[in-house]
């Protein structure tokens, strides 16, 4: 690929990642900028993560629409390599099967699932915001006697991953905010570039009545909206700025995080302001509701799944490796496992694994993908 058609490509993904589109459509254009970008077989898998356990939320391809349970079993109980969470966790995010297994791909199980969908050669990389924040995942896969990814492969795709990664959190807010499932759930509101009201959601109207310095009862909308507003336009036409991010505290005592973002259309430049309560993550919740954890027992839970060692979460939590452990021995005997494998194969199947199944069925009926773990009944 040369460097005009790269550059040409990076500036097609900048545009997709701030034009406010479903997530299903944001993959599908995606997909195209790669079949060119990056040559590859059969249609690409994207993949959401939640960002908290870097778990897997939904996936999508055009070839596979359902991912089959001998994957994500492999994925989350058997020993292997080039797995999601493991390339997340990597410095480059960028992995191949190939390297991964030292020139041996026939060494690994997934390797032998792939072939039986002709994929000889697989590429996973991770969709990663500028600020660490992963939010979803690629797999790009090659027939045998192609030629191996390579390093202008691996320079293109972490040029792109913080496009795709902002494209995917985008995506999976404005299908939030147009598609509530919950009364708490994002509010969204898109203004003119003359700060005139285009549109709004209905479950918008409460957020910006709380916000201080407005009177959304007369029309005059909150500054800190307008801030990110603001923000948002002036970092239009700069994709490498961080994204327009405020968080605030409400008049009833509760914060609340906007994001903005610069709708990139054809007509007038518009600019979407998202507007949803700062809580913690789901998996918390649902951690406490399912198997009564302490709230230091689902910190330990909480990095185990995103793959943590006992150092590391003894680095993180500030505490000695001795009470790490005597947390885990805690968490296998409430959640009834006896291993860090099973406790994250658990908490997928229970929570993120149906979440995976209804994302499967939302791409189907055109419905706004979800981002979150599903808690069970």
């Amino acid at each position: 690929m040369n460097g005009y058609a790269k550059e040409r490509a990076v500036d097609r993904l900048v545009r997709l990642s701030g034009q406010g589109l479903d997530l299903v459509s944001f993959w599908r254009a995606a997909s195209e900028v790669f079949a060119t970008a990056v040559p590859h077989y059969m249609a690409p898998c994207w993949y959401t993560m939640d960002p908290a356990s870097l778990l897997v939320t939904s996936h999508f391809s055009e070839d596979v629409p359902e991912v089959p349970p001998e994957w994500l079993a492999a994925e989350y109980y058997e020993d292997d390599v080039n797995k999601l969470a493991d390339v997340a966790r990597s410095a480059r995010g960028v992995s191949t099967l190939l390297e991964a297994t030292g020139g041996n791909p026939a060494s690994s199980p997934r390797w032998h699932e792939n072939m039986v969908y002709g994929g000889d050669q697989e590429l996973i990389a991770a969709l990663r915001s500028d600020r660490g924040a992963v939010w979803g995942a690629l797999g790009l896969y090659r027939e045998v006697g192609q030629p191996s990814f390579d390093a202008d492969d691996f320079a293109f795709i972490q040029t792109v991953s913080p496009l795709l990664a902002e494209g995917a959190r985008r995506a999976l807010l404005v299908g939030q905010a147009t598609d509530p499932e919950s009364p708490d759930g994002p509010g969204l509101i898109v203004l003119t570039d003359r700060w005139e009201v285009d549109s709004m959601t209905p479950g918008v109207a409460r957020w910006l009545s709380d916000l201080p310095d407005g009177d959304w009862d007369a029309g005059i909308l909150p500054h800190a909206v307008l801030a990110v507003a603001g923000q948002a336009l002036r970092q239009a036409d700069r994709p490498e700025a961080p994204a327009a991010v405020s968080r605030v505290l409400a008049k009833s005592g509760v914060w609340i995080v906007l994001h903005g973002a610069t709708l990139v259309t054809d007509g007038p430049r518009r600019v979407a302001v998202i507007a949803e309560p700062a809580h913690p993550a789901r998996i918390a919740s649902l951690l406490m509701a399912a198997y009564g954890l302490t709230d230091r027992e689902q910190d330990v839970t909480r990095l185990v799944l995103k793959g943590d060692a006992t150092t590391e979460i003894s680095t993180a939590l500030r505490v000695s490796t001795q009470t790490v452990q005597q947390h885990l021995k805690s968490v296998f005997d409430k959640t009834g496992v006896h291993s860090r494998r099973d406790l994250v194969g658990k908490v997928f199947f229970s929570h993120y694994e149906p979440r995976v199944r209804d994302n499967e069925s939302r791409a189907l009926g055109a419905r706004p993908l979800r981002g979150e773990p599903l808690a069970r009944a």
